[in-house]
Parts: C-alpha cells; sequence; structure tokens
C-alpha cells in the first residue's frame, strides 16, 4: 500500500543538539557551509543510521527503523533521535511530522521494502540542505566567533617565525642576497628534516647542492660586500663552508647516507658560518634614522649582554647550561647570562640598552617574575627622557616608530617576542607609543598560551631587541627578588655611538 506523508519543517532552521545530560533537543538555528569556522557547523550524523548508506558510521545519532515499522500504519510518521552514550543511551526525544510548508512534496514509502529505500533518501537529503542551504553571511565580522581570513595569523598553523633566538638573529643581519639565497636554501632542510618518517633526502640534497652552486658561481659579489680590512677573514669563512668538517661538502655527504642526526649537526654548523660571513658583510645600519631620532644613542650592529645574577636569599642555581647530564648536578650561586642585542633592527632600543650597561644602570637591580616575563625592577632612572616604541616589519628595510605592527593583517616583526627568552623593553608609563628607557624583561614564551600559528598574543606590542641564546633553561629558575649582581657590555663597544649633544 503506497502512503505519502510531508514529514519535516523546512531542514535549513532545524538543528539537533544533545544537551548535557545526553538528551536530544531540538532549537532554531541556521545551517552553514563547511567553509564557515566550526562554530557555525552544528548538524551531525550517527554511527548506526544506515549500514549501506551514505553517511559516516562514526556518528552521533541514528533513525530507528523498527520504530517506523510499527507505526507506519498510523496517520503521522515518528521519528525517535538518539545521543549516544556510555551511561545513558535509552533516553530518546520523538518529534512528530507536520505539514507545516514541506520542503519536499511526498516520500513513497513501501512497507517492509520501502523502509531503507526512505532510510537513504533522508540520509542525502540531509547532507543536500547541509551543502546547499543559504550562508549567514549579514553581520559575520560582527560575530565573535567568525575568524575572517585577514585575522587568522595567530591561528594558522602554517604560520613560520623563527622559533629561536639563533634563527631570528641570523634572519636579521642585512647581508648580501647571494648570501640570504645560500641561507634560504639551507634553512629549508631545517623543515624537511621535521617531517617524522620518509624524509625528502632528494630535495635536501638539491638543496645543498643549489647553495654550493650559489656560493662558487657568486664569490666576487660576495667579497665584494666586505670591507677591505675584512676580507682576509671572509675568505677563511668562505674556504671552511665549501670545504670545511662542518661545510656544505661534509652536509652533502651526511644527507647522502641518510643520516638525520648528522645532517642536524652540519646544518646549524653551516649555518652558522653563513651568519658570520654575513656579519662580515654588514658593518652598520643599512637605513638612515629619522631626523628628530638622531641625538638617541645607537648601536650600528651586534652586541653582546653578559649578565651576572645571584639569588637574592642566598640560594645556587642548578645543573647550568653546558653541564654533562651524567656527571653530579652542578651548582652557582651566580648564573651567568649572555645576550645578544641586534642594533641592525632595533638600533634606538639597543644603543640606549647598551649605554645604560655600560653606565653600570643595572648592576644591583632586582627581578621580578610574572605571568611568562621575567620583569627588571623601575628604578626610576629615565631622567625625564623616553625611547619610541621599535618594530621592524618582516620584508621591510627600517623600523617603525610609534607604531605596533597589525598581526591580524599578516605583519610580523624581524625580531618576534615568540621566542624563549626574548629580550624586549617594558612600556613607558605615560604611553604605549614609547618604550621605558630602563626597564625590560625577558620572556618566556610558551606555546599553550599562544595562538595555533605559534605566535604570541602580545606580538608586535613591545620592541624586541634581542635573545639568550646560552643559559636560556635555567631562566624559569629565576625568581622574584634574585638580583642583577653586574651587567657588562662584552660585545659592540665600537658599534655604539653616542651623540654628543644627548
Amino acid at each position: 500500500m503506497l502512503i505519502d506523508r510531508p514529514w519535516m519543517r523546512r531542514a535549513k532552521n532545524l538543528t539537533y543538539f544533545c544537551n548535557s545530560k545526553l538528551h536530544c533537543t531540538l532549537m532554531a538555528s541556521t545551517f552553514s557551509s563547511a567553509t564557515i569556522a566550526h562554530r557555525y557547523n552544528t548538524v551531525t550524523f550517527c554511527n548506526t543510521f544506515l549500514k549501506k548508506s551514505l553517511i559516516p558510521t562514526n556518528s552521533l545519532l541514528r533513525f530507528h527503523s523498527r520504530t517506523l515499522r510499527q507505526q507506519i500504519s498510523v496517520k503521522t510518521v515518528s521519528f525517535k533521535i538518539h545521543c549516544i552514550s556510555s551511561k545513558n543511551s535509552s533516553q530518546v526525544q520523538s518529534f512528530p511530522a507536520t505539514n507545516d510548508v514541506p520542503f519536499v512534496s511526498y516520500f513513497s514509502i513501501f512497507s517492509q521494502f520501502g523502509i531503507k529505500r526512505l532510510e537513504s533518501a533522508i540520509a542525502v537529503l540531509l547532507i543536500f540542505i547541509q551543502i546547499s542551504s543559504p550562508l549567514p553571511f549579514n553581520n559575520l565580522e560582527s560575530d565573535e566567533s567568525f575568524i575572517s581570513p585577514a585575522n587568522a595569523v595567530l591561528y594558522s598553523p602554517d604560520t613560520k617565525v623563527p622559533r629561536t633566538g639563533e634563527l631570528a638573529l641570523r634572519k636579521a643581519i642585512p647581508a648580501n642576497p647571494s648570501m640570504k639565497a645560500i641561507q634560504d636554501s639551507l634553512e629549508e632542510i631545517s623543515y624537511l628534516l621535521r617531517i617524522p618518517q620518509r624524509k625528502p633526502y632528494g630535495t635536501m640534497e638539491g638543496n645543498v647542492k643549489k647553495a654550493i652552486k650559489i656560493a662558487k658561481d657568486e664569490k666576487e659579489s660576495i667579497f665584494n660586500s666586505m670591507p677591505t680590512d675584512l676580507k682576509e677573514k671572509g675568505s677563511a669563512l668562505y674556504t671552511s663552508l665549501l670545504e670545511g668538517k662542518g661545510g656544505l661538502q661534509s652536509l652533502l655527504n651526511s644527507i647522502k647516507e641518510k643520516d638525520p642526526d648528522r645532517v642536524s649537526v652540519g646544518l646549524a654548523s653551516s649555518l652558522d658560518t653563513i651568519a658570520e660571513l654575513e656579519l662580515l658583510q654588514a658593518p652598520g645600519l643599512s637605513f638612515l634614522l629619522p631626523g628628530q631620532y638622531s641625538k638617541y644613542p645607537r648601536l650600528a650592529g651586534r652586541g653582546t649582554v653578559e649578565f651576572t645574577v645571584e639569588k637574592g636569599d642566598g640560594s645556587t642555581f642548578s645543573q647550568v647550561a653546558g653541564a654533562e647530564p651524567k656527571n653530579k648536578p652542578q651548582f652557582r650561586f651566580d648564573l651567568l647570562l649572555p645576550v645578544v642585542i641586534d642594533g641592525y633592527s632595533a638600533p634606538l632600543t639597543a644603543g640606549n640598552f647598551a649605554k645604560l650597561v655600560l653606565g653600570g644602570a643595572y648592576d644591583g637591580v632586582k627581578l621580578n617574575t610574572v605571568n611568562q616575563a621575567i620583569l627588571s625592577a623601575n628604578e626610576e632612572k629615565s631622567n625625564g627622557y623616553s625611547i619610541p616604541l621599535e618594530l621592524m616589519p618582516s620584508g621591510q628595510f627600517e623600523p617603525l616608530y610609534k607604531s605596533k605592527l597589525s598581526i591580524q593583517d599578516g605583519q610580523l616583526p624581524v625580531l618576534p617576542l615568540s621566542v624563549y627568552g626574548a629580550i624586549a623593553m617594558a612600556h613607558s608609563d605615560i604611553s604605549e607609543e614609547d618604550s621605558s628607557p630602563f626597564q625590560f624583561f625577558f620572556y618566556l614564551y610558551d606555546k599553550r598560551n599562544a595562538g595555533l600559528g605559534g605566535l604570541s598574543f602580545d606580538e608586535g606590542q613591545f620592541s624586541v631587541l634581542g635573545y639568550t641564546t646560552v643559559g636560556r633553561d635555567v631562566l624559569p629558575q629565576i625568581k622574584t627578588g634574585d638580583i642583577i649582581r653586574s651587567a657588562k657590555l662584552v660585545e659592540g663597544q665600537d658599534r655604539l655611538i653616542l651623540p654628543t649633544e644627548y
């Protein structure tokens, strides 16, 4: 006997949910496309729906054909929907069919033999509704749960920023384009090494051969970028890069042997040599400072500050950097903490910091630990001056001043804050467009408190001037009340420019 029944309301206004008590409820909503964030996608299906249907078997809801067979003779057809749970899988709620504006005019149900056909049709229909329903594009930007493409940088797993201080500092060197091409070719290998299985050694080999070819073909341009008095040192580094024990040829042999550990060590050695060559090519700043800042101290290159930190309560630091794990833990009353500061990307910030270090401004200063940071005490030694917020965007030739970066629009800094052991200046008490001239902090980056792209939510907000490259593993042992016994500028004093008017 042929039975025709309208069985559902307008499908685009119905969404099934399961509440906390595992009862099924029915509420009005709007279906959305899979292209919208998952918060808009609320339709699920069930794992026991049909073995031969088009619905995946791991869904949560199911239709009961037995109930359909029992009630097929009555005037209204009732569907039962289960929310599957290990605690309670028997609670159901019925939804009687109505005659209100049927989305599909009629379904033909053949008793006994038509049930599975009906269920398959329902499955196909629901999939079609999910894909083709009108999308709620109005006022999406005002909805907090919508993430537009322009605002997705913090959440993108593909966001590529340096993850170590060494890499960030190497990328910040304004070197010869040929050296940068060699560097980029080798740094790609570091990403390829992260592939857990079947590492693409063929691609790695091609990258090294490309680097060797560039180094040989562009030898003249590489040396022309160096000052005359540094070419002898550059020649020794160049030879070491091509033929040395930790050079490109040795790296190529390690790749051919498919030894990932040796490849990693050889790659690090080659990149260190490249960084040394690049530093010889960049003796000073590659841009002119704005006129209003010409009277500020500035660092025209790299410098190294060495902090000596001691416990405020007289206790010791344990297992200092460089200690052999097989030996007994080493204990010291002080911690030696070298920090590389970068004047190529933050000349004013690094220059002011280096000047304060030379003057002994940080000797005896107490440290405070706050959320994800070790902050120096503010001793109010600003003497009435301020330092502008200074950030160099990636791909630009000079820093921006008194302006934060719009990370949501894709602006990324050359010196990112999202690196464990980054050192940056706090904001001025007067304006966030300025940095404090004295107070700095070590940033203890934690990926658990960052976006999916691995960027800190404070990225682009502070003037980063360098990184802790040695001893950063001991930073968590620094506690509130610990003291900077001394801070010394051990490298870079010859690149510190102090105007006489300042």
